[in-house]
């Protein structure tokens, strides 16, 4: 799993999709082959993600919801199928009033895939193949996005009165 810096420039999700793809390629979940030894590998992956979860809700919160939010993980568990899975979620009081899902970020490795994704509450499938703290750093960025994008379809659910930064006069940031 080679991963030069020059050949993906300043794009970090593309190495992510190379080790996604090169794992389908070999039948492994970076270089492990048993289930149990891939689930060994989601359980390490989650703790690496979570600082980054958090910090990417933290900051919507801050920026969007003005500090109103709750952030909550439900730390790693099974799932009806079988899987793994762990989330971090987002919730804040427009929202519950709303019966809104919060914004979620989930891992997950359910017990028919060949290895782990990442998706929102309202957001699909990103290959989710992190081994070490940088890659889980590197994901910052879609996490980021599968976030904004949740909020983006709350509040298509709704309307924009979810979110406190735009219905209560403050500072906007340009």
């Amino acid at each position: 799993m080679s991963e030069p810096s020059t050949a993906y420039g300043d794009n970090p999700t593309l190495p992510a999709l190379r080790r996604h793809f090169e794992d389908l390629r070999d039948g492994t979940h970076g270089g492990v082959e048993a289930r149990a030894d891939k689930e060994e590998r989601f359980a390490d992956t989650v703790v690496l993600l979570a600082p980054y979860a958090r910090r990417v809700l933290a900051e919507i919160d801050r920026s969007l919801l003005e500090g109103t939010g709750r952030v909550d993980e439900s730390g790693l568990c099974r799932t009806e199928d079988g899987g793994l899975a762990a989330s971090w979620t987002l919730s804040w009081p427009e929202q519950r009033a709303a019966g809104v899902r919060p914004i979620t970020l989930e891992a997950h490795f359910e017990r028919g895939f060949h290895h782990p994704h990442l998706r929102g509450a309202t957001v699909g499938e990103w290959p989710l193949n992190v081994f070490t703290d940088q890659q889980a750093a590197a994901e910052v960025c879609t996490m980021r996005a599968i976030a904004a994008a949740d909020l983006h379809n709350l509040v298509f659910q709704r309307d924009y009165r979810l979110v406190p930064a735009i219905t209560r006069p403050g500072p906007r940031d340009g």
